[in-house]
């Protein structure tokens, strides 16, 4: 069974949102062509309290991008995004998401930031995606979405670690930063994650 996870295709992260990434509209009709190559469709969310620790307006004394402790764990301060219920926190209209047969929340703890679409940041509190993965036989898992290097790449080592096939479709996914993607890749290399450069690699 093969799914493909598509991770956080919200406003906040596109053009024009709250943490935009740079181009990340043009990988919509890229993730739109390949859904139908998947016997099973996942997505995940950012669903983000107001006061959610991980911004940087809950820490007067703090800004935008700085780092601070938070639960243990090194947190860059965000400005506030995919907040509950608000535009920005819904998925992109462009994106044709009537295929997505279960949607996981994220980040919904106020006190620990969730970049994985498996658990939260300190590996404590889980999702529920795993289960529902095991649950559908699922043996591969492909994955896409926004940002590449923090909630795409969190995600994809969370699954290898589970112990699925696992695959980051780099051309359908965009970075925040060129170097910090760079790095990520060289990690999900050296864990096993196949890197898929184009979509034609995925025809088989």
């Amino acid at each position: 069974m093969k799914a493909l996870l598509v991770v956080d295709l919200q406003y906040d992260f596109l053009p024009n949102g709250a943490l935009a990434v740079q181009d990340g509209d043009l990988i919509i009709p890229r993730i739109n062509a390949i859904q139908d190559q998947f016997d099973l469709i996942v997505a995940t969310q950012d669903w983000h309290p107001l006061d959610h620790q991980s911004f940087a307006s809950q820490h007067p004394d703090q800004h935008v991008y700085d780092v601070v402790d938070l639960q243990g764990q090194p947190q860059i301060l965000w400005p506030n995004h995919c907040v509950q219920g608000t535009p920005g926190a819904e998925f992109s209209k462009a994106w044709n998401s009537t295929k997505v047969a279960a949607i996981f929340r994220k980040g919904m703890n106020k006190q620990i930031d969730s970049y994985s679409g498996f658990y939260d940041n300190n590996k404590i509190n889980s999702t529920g995606l795993l289960g529902y993965l095991n649950d559908k036989k699922v043996t591969e898992v492909y994955i896409c979405g926004l940002a590449a290097e923090f909630c795409v790449f969190y995600t994809a080592m969370d699954a290898k670690k589970a112990g699925f096939k696992t695959y980051f479709l780099d051309f359908a996914t965009k970075p925040i930063a060129i170097e910090g993607i760079e790095k990520a890749k060289e990690k999900m290399i050296e864990h096993g994650i196949v890197i898929v450069a184009k979509s034609e690699e995925l025809i088989k």
